[in-house]
């Protein structure tokens, strides 16, 4: 899947108060009315009741869209990216490393704008990955300003529920070694074009905060 360029969009954030004030939580209708990048075909996202809770759904039938939100995050007040993520299935056989291979039954990732020009984008992705180790970081095959990380790795924790938690401004001095302060954007997707594959992913307790204590999944 092709890296991250958009247009400028503003959607709407849920400040929290009081001792989260600078907290910022997305929905699952925020992110259903965010606009959609597609890559290969559509990726159909809808809200669905599960586990007690309405989640976002997002199921790829070999294709691959983004929900995206383009808007500045000031990561000196909430570094803290969070979220919790399910998926049905990983793809077999992969080299995530390529063309061919750069398909993921999950994907959060962040951006930030370098210039002026739409290509001028780098972004982190936080991916489930089916054949990586957890841990594991590698260059996207398409471009050398989008790396990834692996969060979970293959199949030991398909049909379950995970939190996480990432610092962003860490993760992007590691990943690019530079000072990150602020990022310019966020998506979500679950793809399958280059390879072919099928899945269906579940998102909740999307958001940033300047805690880094993981979010309660449903």
């Amino acid at each position: 899947m092709r890296p991250l360029h958009t247009a400028v969009v503003i959607a709407g954030l849920v400040l929290l108060s009081d001792s989260a004030l600078a907290d910022i939580r997305l929905t699952p209708n925020q992110i259903m009315s965010w606009p959609t990048r597609s890559f290969d075909g559509e990726t159909r996202y809808a809200i669905v009741e599960k586990d007690g809770a309405q989640v976002l759904q997002a199921r790829s039938q070999g294709q691959a869209s983004a929900r995206y939100l383009e808007r500045e995050i000031n990561l000196d007040e909430t570094p803290y990216l969070h979220w919790c993520w399910q998926v049905d299935t990983t793809y077999q056989g992969l080299n995530e490393t390529t063309k061919a291979g750069d398909d993921y039954p999950a994907r959060v990732y962040v951006a930030r704008k370098t210039g002026l020009l739409p290509w001028q984008v780098q972004s982190v992705n936080y991916v489930w990955s089916s054949t990586q180790d957890a841990g594991s970081t590698w260059t996207n095959a398409f471009t050398d300003r989008a790396e990834l990380m692996a969060l979970q790795g293959g199949a030991s924790k398909v049909g379950e529920w995970v939190a996480e938690v990432r610092d962003v401004r860490a993760d992007f001095a590691t990943l690019f070694g530079d000072t990150v302060t602020t990022i310019d954007g966020v998506a979500l997707m679950s793809d399958g074009d280059n390879s072919g594959n099928d899945a269906t992913a579940w998102f909740s307790q999307l958001g940033f905060s300047a805690s880094d204590e993981p979010p309660n999944c449903p």
